[in-house]
């Protein structure tokens, strides 16, 4: 049955080497269940709630990546994007969970829409490539901030705005030893080296008393306080269309850069022969709207797969294993209830860390192109938005270009989306 299904033979692999890819990746990439919660319980949706989400989020997008794609890539709400859900839309903006739900719900039908019509991939190919990559950057740096604030380590500071935190104190202590074992871990190829350290920094917190222990294995809690509690209607309020536009946008470059790049690593994309990719960007876009249904944020394909494929995982088995094992986890609950947010901070600075290699990419010799990449990654963490860095970079690629005679060079799809954005600014305010 699994060789008809997942064409085992045909891929040079074997069930033993797809679950084996499947545990490696699922070691390398569940630190969202912990990170996840933490991230979105700030808006005031119920903590457990979340975990449930996430996990189930997790296992329904990997099956249909799995099923319908039959490419080894695991599925999760994504970094970045719930960030941008929790402390841009939610924080800084006052729109409801329940509204940036909808607005989730809403990207997720347009990106199944734009996938099926074949827009996407004029999208894709109007969006400069230095954009792309201080996209994925900015993000990195928004993460980054969010970390060491949540840590401690970084602090309000009247004088010069922020400023460094007590560093004597427990909390910061515990969140730079963890970002240590991580970084040292992963140097060594040790797999699932960020789940590591948010456990090693857990259990300390817990011998020191700084946060409590509350079990390990139960039932899983009710998904009932975020299930079906998105607000569509609410997220068609005019201030939250530029905030679709950003999930859109987010949502296609993200997992179309995570798929294509796992995808050649793993073989799949050869030329002259047939592609599964448009299969995988509808698995992807379909598990954003069955995740935003559950209460979680925008589920993405996860660039972890990459040691699942390192692992010899080649089909669609490898993600049905990483879902089996995320249902498994849904018995953890207390655990990850127990885990302090210094615990999870390390984990997003070491992946802020990761996303700034992506700064390699951008032509730098090139003011037109270099200056619009460097707002497009500076604006996200100074002004605390992903959405004001993709409206400054967009908006200043597009005056660059025309102010320089190089008007000709604009796509149509960038010059869509710089106006879209200056519309906001205009008509929409925050």
């Amino acid at each position: 049955m699994l060789e008809r299904l997942f064409k085992l033979s045909e891929h040079g692999t074997s069930v033993r080497t797809e679950l084996i890819a499947g545990v490696t990746t699922f070691l390398t990439m569940s630190y969202i269940i912990f990170v996840n919660p933490d991230i979105l319980s700030t808006t005031g949706m119920d903590r457990n709630a979340i975990f449930v989400a996430t996990c189930l989020a997790a296992a329904l997008g990997s099956i249909i990546m799995g099923v319908v794609a039959n490419w080894p890539i695991g599925m999760a709400p994504g970094m970045g994007l719930n960030a941008f859900f929790a402390f841009t839309v939610v924080a800084a903006l006052g729109f409801t969970w329940q509204q940036a739900l909808g607005a989730v719900f809403i990207s997720g039908s347009i990106f199944v829409l734009l996938t099926v019509t074949g827009v996407r991939s004029w999208l894709i190919a109007g969006i400069p490539r230095s954009l792309r990559s201080a996209i994925a950057a900015g993000i990195g740096l928004f993460l980054a901030i969010i970390a060491l604030k949540s840590a401690g380590i970084v602090v309000a500071n009247k004088a010069t705005l922020i400023g460094l935190g007590d560093l004597k104190q427990t909390g910061p202590l515990l969140a730079i030893f963890g970002f240590f074992v991580i970084a040292v871990l992963d140097a060594m190829k040790v797999k699932g080296s960020i789940l590591i350290g948010i456990l090693a920094v857990t259990v300390l917190s817990w011998i020191f008393g700084v946060s409590q222990f509350h079990g390990i294995v139960s039932a899983p809690p009710s998904m009932l306080p975020t299930f079906l509690q998105l607000d569509i209607v609410g997220a068609l309020h005019g201030g939250l269309v530029h905030i679709i536009l950003v999930f859109v946008l987010v949502e296609v470059f993200d997992a179309t850069g995570t798929l294509i790049g796992v995808a050649k690593r793993a073989k799949l994309l050869e030329e002259g022969k047939p592609s599964r990719l448009s299969r995988a960007l509808l698995a992807d876009s379909a598990a954003i709207v069955a995740g935003s249904l559950m209460g979680t944020s925008s589920t993405t394909a996860y660039v972890e797969s990459a040691s699942g494929v390192q692992a010899g995982g080649r089909t669609g088995l490898t993600a049905l294993t990483i879902a089996v094992l995320f249902i498994a986890a849904l018995f953890f609950s207390p655990l990850a209830a127990s885990v302090p947010a210094y615990a999870t901070a390390p984990a997003l600075l070491y992946v802020a860390g990761l996303m700034m290699r992506e700064l390699t990419e951008i032509e730098w010799d090139d003011l037109t192109e270099a200056a619009p990449a460097a707002l497009t990654a500076l604006a996200m963490p100074f002004t605390y938005s992903i959405a004001n860095g993709l409206a400054f970079g967009f908006i200043s690629y597009v005056v660059l270009k025309v102010c320089t005679g190089r008007w000709s060079t604009l796509h149509l799809a960038t010059q869509i989306v710089a106006a879209l954005f200056i519309v906001r600014f205009a008509f929409f305010a925050d």
